[in-house]
């Protein structure tokens, strides 16, 4: 690795850095700090799918507490949890008939 890759990568990391001590966001820091590329995030604040913030309809902007609360609100439930649900289901129903 060249020392140019090299000085991309620290910059990168404080970028990172900078915009996790920061509570708003902007779409580049947003990007970054969801892993996405500007463009998708982007669509998705146009097809209105992630809290963001529009002032003046210029600049987008999030609060970052809500990009941790959207991460955390999209949860796919896995096989187990969804047959742990039905063998609870099944288990009341089961005690109401008794």
């Amino acid at each position: 690795m060249d020392l140019f890759q090299k000085l991309n990568e620290i910059e990168a990391l404080l970028k990172r850095q900078y915009a996790l001590g920061k509570e708003i966001l902007t779409l580049d820091e947003g990007a970054d700090y969801l892993c996405l590329s500007k463009s998708a995030l982007y669509k998705m604040t146009s097809k209105k799918e992630i809290p963001f913030y529009n002032p003046g309809g210029k600049k987008i902007y999030f609060k970052k507490s809500e990009l941790d609360n959207w991460v955390l609100n999209s949860k796919s439930i896995s096989t187990e949890e969804i047959e742990d649900e039905i063998n609870s289901y099944l288990g009341r129903t089961q005690k109401s008939r008794l």
